[in-house]
């Protein structure tokens, strides 16, 4: 019984110190908070990018042309291909929906569903002839053409040596027009970060 005591004693000795070990402390922060741990890109990196770009593209001289020529009408823009051509794993999706947000948001323009989202929709209508009411199916045909197509792309470069880097983001951004595939606007942002040692994985 001793012996038996004494196994159960080491064993409630070790579990202890295994949960201590592997506690985290987990601290909420604000949403808008800058945080960097890893110098790696994340959702502050795409919400400032978004947002200066953005805020640069509504000022420029294709928004009011665009105005203009559909007689004071917002241009209804579609998000086409945002690509990661950077080295790291970037949620694209996430980064699109900041774009998204902050044009809509702007009152100045409106959006479309893209390429895959549309598909759902119309399996939906298609869905709605066959399962809904006369008066409330959605009738195919009726979708809103885009004037503009939104695409760009997320680079980077890194430069490393001794277990220090430095991490060079160029975010570049694209509007054009659907009807002559003429370039409407052009906005470029480059973001560069120095990792310092301790904050490497060796």
């Amino acid at each position: 019984m001793k012996t038996l005591n004494s196994i159960l004693a080491i064993i409630a000795a070790t579990l202890v110190i295994m949960v201590g070990c592997s506690g985290k402390k987990v601290s909420r922060i604000g949403s808008d908070t800058t945080t960097d741990l890893s110098g790696n890109w994340n959702d502050t990196d795409s919400r400032l990018t978004v947002e200066e770009m953005l805020n640069d593209c509504l000022t420029k001289p294709w928004y009011q042309t665009t105005l203009n020529a559909k007689n004071g009408e917002n241009p209804v823009i579609v998000v086409g291909q945002i690509r990661n051509l950077s080295t790291e794993h970037i949620n694209t999706g996430t980064f699109i929906n900041d774009i998204q947000r902050i044009l809509i948001n702007s009152g100045k323009v409106e959006f479309v569903a893209n390429a895959e989202e549309r598909k759902q929709f119309r399996a939906e209508v298609e869905d709605q002839k066959s399962n809904s009411t006369d008066e409330t199916a959605k009738e195919r045909g009726q979708e809103t053409g885009a004037d503009i197509m939104l695409t760009g792309s997320i680079n980077s470069i890194i430069d490393q040596s001794d277990g220090e880097q430095v991490k060079f983001y160029q975010i570049d951004l694209e509007l054009t027009d659907l009807q002559t595939h003429k370039k409407l606007w052009i906005g470029n942002k480059k973001i560069k970060k120095y990792v310092e040692k301790s904050a490497l994985k060796l």
